[in-house]
Parts: structure tokens; sequence; C-alpha cells
């Protein structure tokens, strides 16, 4: 007869508050404490097991154990996701809504938003000239034009600001209480009446975009029982595209952050070595805080290295501290763009945007996206420009989710280099 081995249990009436004060750290915090890769503890009024490291991941990505459907916090889907998005479906719906995103990912599309990204950098840098900028609040106003440009979703000029607000707040409010929380829900209504509103006229005829874009696959979606998808779930699985890029600035920050802190990172990446600078942008997603966790739900009992996992018991995988983890990853908390030289892909040990398979699993489906567009703009940015960084409070905070150097990095003088 098998003996089970006790789950440790963080003993508290909830950790709910906790886990939003101590943002990143708050399952790595506890792991170290019991010095275990899994504990219990009570958080939304729950029992919540959580885990790290890369068996963990292995088994959490593993849909004969986990489901997501109806898992992720409301506060989660009304802010960042949206509800009833491909994040939290499971089986034939959930591969039916990938699909339709890979479909989208094809490697001519990449290219092509490549092309735009670089000449949003060149068109708004233009109105830079010897000014000083806030580096984070242009590469999301930046993201939000290429992003719609590519989607196949029409944007006016009078609205740009206004849109890439929504989808920046939409972005910070997940992790947020109190007013930062209601703006980002706030955000979202708005965008997804903004979405619906084009969804609709696409399939009027009234606006037609560009075949393959998202705007025109997903308007025309059918979904796993043969029906198209309804104008509300089209809408939120746009926004699924454009929101993501737009969080792309989050990333480009921290890439410029890291060239401030060793210049040698920055003279490395003028050279245009692919190699080096595909090294550096995945350094760049490993070491610096983006998602902290996932969350799913046992769809059966099961049992984990002696451990009793109960049917219905919510989990949530430790992402951030498992991309700092100290037994896959030597010095995690050095910045080393040469761990990956030569690196072997492990979907369970590097996972900044979620663990597994991309095609049919739970990682998301716009790694590409987010790798290429990062070595465009970074590359635009060490290549194109020259400017000085100011004093400035460039810290972060790992209790903030999301989070961001608090400055959000300010330049100045900017100029083009002609």
């Amino acid at each position: 007869m098998c003996a089970y081995k006790k789950i440790p249990c963080d003993k508290t009436i909830d950790n709910s508050l906790l886990l939003l004060l101590e943002g990143y750290s708050f399952i790595q915090n506890r792991c170290y404490k019991y010095k275990t890769d899994i504990f219990q503890t009570r958080l939304l009024g729950q029992k919540a097991i959580c885990m790290t490291g890369e068996e963990a991941a292995k088994v959490f990505y593993d849909n004969n154990y986990f489901k997501r459907k109806e898992v992720a916090p409301k506060r989660v889907q009304k802010t960042l996701t949206g509800q009833n998005g491909v994040q939290g479906l499971d089986g034939k719906a959930h591969i039916n809504r990938k699909q339709m995103f890979m479909s989208i990912m094809t490697h001519e599309n990449v290219k092509v938003l490549i092309d735009y990204t670089t000449e949003q950098w060149e068109k708004s840098s233009v109105s830079w000239q010897n000014k000083d900028i806030v580096l984070f609040d242009e590469a999301q106003i930046i993201m939000c034009q290429v992003a719609c440009r590519w989607a196949g979703v029409p944007l006016q000029h009078n609205e740009i600001k206004q849109r890439a607000s929504d989808l920046g707040k939409m972005i910070d409010g997940f992790g947020g209480v109190g007013l930062r929380y209601r703006q980002g829900r706030c955000a979202r209504k708005r965008s997804e009446e903004w979405i619906r509103d084009i969804i609709t006229k696409i399939r009027a005829r009234k606006f037609t975009p560009a075949k393959g874009t998202a705007a025109d696959t997903i308007a025309w979606q059918i979904d796993q029982n043969k029906k198209l998808l309804s104008t509300q779930i089209a809408a939120v699985e746009l926004l699924n595209i454009i929101r993501p890029m737009v969080a792309i600035a989050t990333y480009i920050t921290f890439g410029v952050l890291a060239m401030y802190e060793e210049p040698e990172y920055r003279n490395k990446f003028q050279r245009r070595d692919n190699d080096y600078n595909q090294m550096f942008v995945q350094e760049v997603r490993r070491f610096y805080p983006f998602t902290p966790y996932v969350a799913a739900q046992a769809k059966k009992s099961f049992t984990w290295k002696q451990y009793y996992i109960t049917k219905g018991t919510l989990v949530l995988l430790d992402i951030y501290g498992t991309n700092h983890d100290p037994r896959l990853w030597m010095d995690p908390y050095e910045f080393i763009p040469e761990r990956f030289d030569h690196w072997e892909y492990n979907a369970f040990s590097f996972m900044p945007q979620g663990g597994g398979d991309c095609n049919n699993g739970h990682r998301c489906a716009g790694e590409l996206v987010t790798t290429e567009v990062m070595k465009a703009s970074l590359d635009f940015i060490v290549n194109q420009l020259t400017y000085k960084v100011p004093k400035q409070n460039l810290r972060y905070r790992l209790s903030r989710i999301p989070t961001l150097p608090k400055s959000r990095f300010k330049m100045s003088k900017v100029r083009r280099i002609i």
C-alpha cells in the first residue's frame, strides 16, 4: 500500500492579500521556507496548492490531470484575458481556438510584423529629436499601432493614445487592487466595445480586413461545434492578439535597462549578430519579471511524488520561481545571455509566457512574435538612436504585479543617427 507524504501547509486563514502584497516572490518564499516544491494554503476562500520547478510544470501542463475552464479568477478575466478566451478552455474547444491563433503566427505574417515594427519606430522617433521621452510610454503607443496594423484593426490617429492607454491598463490592472484594478476593468469594457463594433462591421461586410490577418481570421472562425464564434468571444480573442503585443513594451524597457546597466550588452547587440541577439532577448524574458504564476484545477485525484492531490483543487504553478530555479539555471539571479548559447530547448524549465507545447498546449501562441518584435525594437534603439539617461529611479519591485522600473526609463536628448 502506497504511503502518502503530507503536503506542507502554510497555515493562515487566507493568503489572498499576501499573494498580492508579495507578488512574484509569494510561492518562492514559502518553497524556500518549507524546503519543498509544493505546499498547501488558502486563496480566495478555497484550498489551494502551489508548486514550482520543472517536474511540477510537467504535471501541471498534462491535460490528463488538469483543466483550465472556469479556473482563472474573475479579476483576471475582467482585466487581462477577458471571459471565455483561449486561456480558459480545455479539450476540443481549446484545440480549435489554439489552431486559430497558430494559423495567424506564420513565418510570412511574422516577417510582415517585423517590417511594421521597424517602420513604426522610425516614424514615431521623428518627433523625438532632441527631446526627452519615457521609453515605456512611447513603446506602449508604438506597439499598439503595430499590433492594430498587423491584426487588421483600423485605428484612427485621434484614438491611438486612448487605445494604447486602455490596453496598458488592462495589463496593469489584473495584479492591482483599488483604483488600479477598477481602471483595468473599465479599460477592458471600452476595449471590448471597440472590438465588438469592428467584428460586427466585418461580418456585415462594412469593413474588410486583409485576408489572413487576425481580424479576418477571428471574425470568421468556426468553433468545434461548427458555429461562428459569438461577437463577444471574437472580440475577446482579437484583443488576445493585440493586448499581449502591447505588453511587449515591458520587455523592451527591461531590455534597454539591461543594456544601460551593462554597456557591453549594448555593444554586442549593435553587431547585429542574430545568434547573440536571440540569446539576449531570451535572457531578458527569463531574468526579468513578467508572468508571476498560472492557475489550473485538478480534473481528477492523483498522486505526484507521493503527494495526494484531490480532484477539484486549485493549483498555482510558479512561473517566476521556475525561471530562477538554481537547479535549472546556474547563477539564476545573474543576467547572462550566453547561457542560451547552444541551449537545449526545454518547455518546462523556461516559461516566461507559460510552459508546455506551443501548438496544442497552453504555452503562449505568440512567443515567436514576442522575440522577433523585441529584436527588431532593440535593434532600432541601439543602432538608430543616441540618448542620455538622466538620473532616475530604475528600481522595480517584485511585490508589484506586473512590475516595471519605477521611472519607466526616461531618455533625454534623444536623436536619430543619420
